[in-house]
């Protein structure tokens, strides 16, 4: 089987931003019902519980597929399994469009996850192989921009659709239709990056963390999971406490604030690289502190700049303690072993984005939005601390 490794650098730089632009438009779409979350609750008459649990299905079906399907585009080539989420994305629009409960929202969200979690594994590597060879330092940002940016992306177009024009519940999904068939073509015109073996062997990701890596793992991963938890709060819940608390129901707002904590991830994930490589990720833990931190103080006083400085600020941090964190585990993990270990530093990643938003939507039907809202905040700042304060007594012992 052939790799990356002993493959020659494509010269055109085409097949890699027509890669990088499909990973774009299929992420946009699994981010696109988060400024709709209001409508359907008007719609359907949903507690901000069942908002929640909708979007929760959406994180099992990222797990899902990273699980099922981390390793298959090695077997079976990137182009069928980038050509398998964009068909996984286009059935989830398919039943948004056609959506008349909560069944029906639940099964699309799981099914936009799935694709998520397809291109997760597969589009971040075909990128990387399309870069062309006087491009080799910037394929990894560009994989990681183009991931972040589309999941921004998604909320502030299908929040100014909402606002401006009409079938709320449909256009968004229309519109990503007619850009997952401008992706497929993408793909199709595409060369393949891998040699598909004689007899492919299909088998589960496994998931593990040798003993070796479980020091710098822990804090890492309780980093991952505080800052990944901020992106999940925002991606399902910023549109009903804007509402609900702030006193903002322009949903085009909504989906503004909810995107740009995607865009200050990716510029959080450049910056760290300007930092000592000791500094990164206790710099990211930091920014998660004060970013979550903002954002309770911002809903207990009502206050939408310090809610919006705080998703600015906890997306800075967050990116920082993401990649710093994928890069410390990375680095110390054995070869053989890098691929199970990342994949078990994103289970528990996508974990954060549903277990603790669900936890909200609990909380607020006992407590209250507001409550339930800066108990959240204060439990990310609190988680991102004991990652903060690990990380300095390693660096305390390796001086």
């Amino acid at each position: 089987m052939t790799t990356a490794g002993d493959r020659r650098a494509p010269e055109s730089a085409l097949p890699f931003l027509g890669i990088a632009l499909t990973f774009l438009i299929t992420m946009l779409g699994t981010t696109l019902p988060t400024p709709l979350y209001p409508v359907y609750q008007a719609r359907f008459g949903f507690s901000q519980l069942t908002i929640t649990v909708i979007f929760a299905f959406y994180a099992l079906g990222v797990m899902g597929a990273l699980v099922a399907t981390g390793r298959w585009s090695d077997q079976l080539g990137r182009r069928p399994m980038l050509g398998a989420g964009l068909a996984a994305a286009v059935i989830s629009d398919l039943i948004f469009l056609s959506s008349d409960g909560l069944s029906s929202l639940l099964v699309g969200r799981f099914v936009s996850g799935v694709s998520a979690g397809i291109f997760t594994a597969t589009a971040t590597v075909a990128v990387m192989e399309l870069a062309p060879s006087a491009w080799p330092r910037r394929a990894a940002f560009v994989a990681t921009a183009v991931n972040m940016g589309g999941l921004g992306l998604g909320p502030i177009l299908a929040g100014l659709l909402v606002k401006t024009l009409p079938w709320p519940l449909h256009l968004a999904y229309g519109v990503h239709l007619v850009l997952a068939a401008l992706a497929m073509l993408m793909v199709l015109k595409a060369p393949e990056t891998v040699i598909r073996p004689a007899r492919p062997s299909l088998r589960l990701q496994r998931l593990q963390v040798p003993q070796e890596v479980r020091a710098i793992f822990l804090p890492a991963a309780i980093a991952g999971f505080a800052g990944f938890a901020l992106l999940g709060f925002f991606s399902a819940t910023a549109p009903a406490f804007m509402i609900g608390v702030l006193g903002h129901d322009n949903l085009a707002l909504a989906g503004l604030v909810a995107g740009s904590v995607f865009f200050a991830s990716t510029l959080g994930q450049l910056l760290q690289e300007r930092f000592p490589a000791s500094w990164r990720l206790p710099l990211g833990c930091v920014g998660v502190i004060l970013g979550a931190s903002l954002v309770g103080v911002g809903i207990g006083m009502a206050c939408l700049a310090l809610f919006m400085l705080g998703a600015l600020i906890g997306g800075l941090g967050q990116g920082m303690a993401f990649r710093a964190g994928l890069g410390a585990v990375v680095q110390v993990s054995p070869a053989n072993q890098r691929g199970s270990v990342t994949a078990t530093f994103f289970i528990v990643a996508y974990l954060a984005l549903s277990i603790p938003v669900v936890g909200i939507g609990l909380a607020a039907r006992a407590f209250g939005l507001a409550t339930a809202g800066m108990a959240f905040a204060g439990a990310v700042a609190l988680l991102a601390g004991v990652s903060l304060v690990s990380l300095l007594r390693i660096l305390r012992i390796l001086k």
